[in-house]
């Protein structure tokens, strides 16, 4: 039985946890990227207290690289959430590893959260916005000063996502995406199953100027997947 939105806690959240991390190995060596040491804490333990603030109780970790050592850290609980496991033998992308994880998401729609990124909100704000909103896709903004790094995402007014807009193309402040977005399950159906996949290049820019919103949210960012984002996460998580 799927559950919407009469109970925001039943809202299962997938994590996107098998990345490999290679930008980060100079840093974090022998470990997969969800688990880098910050403050004495794995930062996969930083989204997963949040989902706790949130009352979420439900997550799958799509796990890839070195994904034992994640069940091993992690188990089967953590604090009031629930940790279910959804495990890749080939690496088969954001898109590819979310379709994998079908059969475990008992929501509609699903919470998705990128396993490297992090941004301070109150994600029932999000989830509430969303049901709102009554659409099928939703990317959460967030705005930085630069955004050469990252690619800038256009959204009309209405919060209707125009346009994606590729790293380095243009420079100064703008809306990014912060890694986390909400799906119905009708359109992660429609992903194909047991083969790479996308979200980011071929999953999103189809959904463009039709069925897909941008939540903007000022709120503070970070990514860790590079050496020197990674060196500035104590510092980010300590501010917050």
């Amino acid at each position: 039985m799927f559950r919407t939105m009469e109970n925001l806690s039943y809202t299962t959240t997938v994590i996107l946890a098998g990345g490999l991390g290679t930008r980060l190995r100079s840093v974090v060596p022998g470990r997969p990227k969800v688990l880098a040491n910050i403050l004495d804490r794995p930062f996969l333990a930083f989204l997963l207290d949040q989902l706790v603030s949130a009352d979420i109780r439900d997550v799958v970790l799509c796990t890839g690289y070195m994904a034992d050592d994640v069940y091993k850290e992690m188990g089967d609980t953590y604090k009031s959430l629930r940790l279910t496991y959804s495990k890749e033998n080939i690496p088969f992308g954001t898109g590819g590893a979310l379709r994998l994880a079908l059969p475990h998401l008992n929501s509609d729609p699903v919470l998705i959260m990128n396993g490297d990124s992090f941004v301070n909100i109150d994600l029932t704000v999000y989830l509430n916005w969303f049901f709102k909103k009554n659409c099928q896709a939703s990317l959460l903004l967030t705005n930085v000063p630069e955004t050469s790094s990252y690619g800038k995402v256009v959204v009309a007014e209405d919060d209707l996502l125009l346009a994606f807009e590729e790293k380095g193309v243009n420079s100064g402040p703008g809306w990014i995406n912060a890694g986390v977005y909400i799906l119905k399950k009708s359109l992660i159906e429609t992903i194909p199953a047991g083969t790479p996949f996308s979200l980011e290049k071929e999953f999103f820019p189809k959904l463009v100027n039709k069925k897909l919103y941008g939540f903007r949210f000022d709120g503070k960012f970070i990514d860790i997947g590079t050496a020197n984002a990674f060196a500035m996460a104590e510092e980010f998580f300590l501010s917050i």
